[in-house]
């Protein structure tokens, strides 16, 4: 009698043989392995389409920087092109500006008369800077 007790309390309220009861216990665990698995790999799968479509954003992010940079630097060609050539400018006003005080200085040493020659500045010392107002260039051509 005592191994009846214990199928049936092995057995729950079925009643039914142990080897059976283990096979279907087997059965639901692989099914619910297969269920799991399948799961974690439609979340790689996720991971992976989340990971390719990031990818393509972070390029297509990275063209539009290089193009900005490109352009950027083109620009930047064209600024150092034009600021060497307003330089090569203002050095050749700044010399015509010094022959021209020369010649009032010469005029007024001749005439005797007092003419105000402001002093000219070395326009290399502040680029930035404008040599003269230019009610003071104005001046001297009229």
């Amino acid at each position: 009698m005592g191994s009846i007790q214990r199928n049936q309390t092995s057995s729950g309220s079925e009643g039914g043989d142990p080897n059976t009861m283990i096979d279907e216990r087997k059965r639901k665990r692989m099914l619910s392995n297969r269920e799991s698995a399948r799961r974690s790999r439609m979340r790689k799968q996720k991971q992976l389409e989340d990971l390719a479509d990031e990818i393509s954003t972070l390029n297509s992010a990275n063209r539009k920087i290089v193009e900005t940079i490109k352009v950027k630097e083109e620009a930047c060609l064209e600024n150092e092109a034009a600021n060497r050539i307003l330089r090569a400018q203002t050095m050749e006003l700044t010399e015509r500006l010094r022959f021209l005080s020369s010649i009032l200085e010469i005029a007024e040493e001749v005439s005797g008369l007092s003419v105000e020659i402001p002093e000219i500045p070395d326009p290399l010392l502040k680029p930035w800077q404008i040599p003269h107002p230019i009610h003071a260039v104005d001046t001297f051509l009229h």
